[in-house]
């Protein structure tokens, strides 16, 4: 999308909201990775089982931050492929934020 494109300014801004990487500690799951793409991810931040992120609650522990104010991810370059998919917007994004009642 350009910045001349009128839906950019309803988009939300991923880093002062959050509420995706804390909605549900289901949510940050490995699937697509290859085991090269999972060994870049820091280990203090994989669950014990291995298959997704370590979540403390529903959060993931790679968030950092306050959701709705200001956040940012401490792995965002190694990132699981579900993070990467989650777009500003989208449905999954709009209903994290519903949860947080967030608009």
């Amino acid at each position: 999308m350009s910045s001349d494109d009128p839906g950019v300014a309803d988009l939300p801004d991923c880093q002062a909201c959050g509420a995706c990487c804390s909605y549900s500690s289901e949510w940050p799951r490995f699937t697509m990775e290859t085991d090269e793409a999972l060994d870049l991810v820091p280990p203090q931040f994989v669950a014990a089982d291995q298959r997704g992120m370590r979540c403390e609650d529903q959060r993931c522990s790679a968030l950092s931050g306050r959701v709705g104010e200001s956040t940012s991810c401490l792995v965002y370059e190694v990132r699981p492929d579900v993070c990467r998919a989650c777009a500003p917007g989208d449905p999954e994004c709009r209903t994290a934020r519903w949860a947080f009642g967030l608009k």
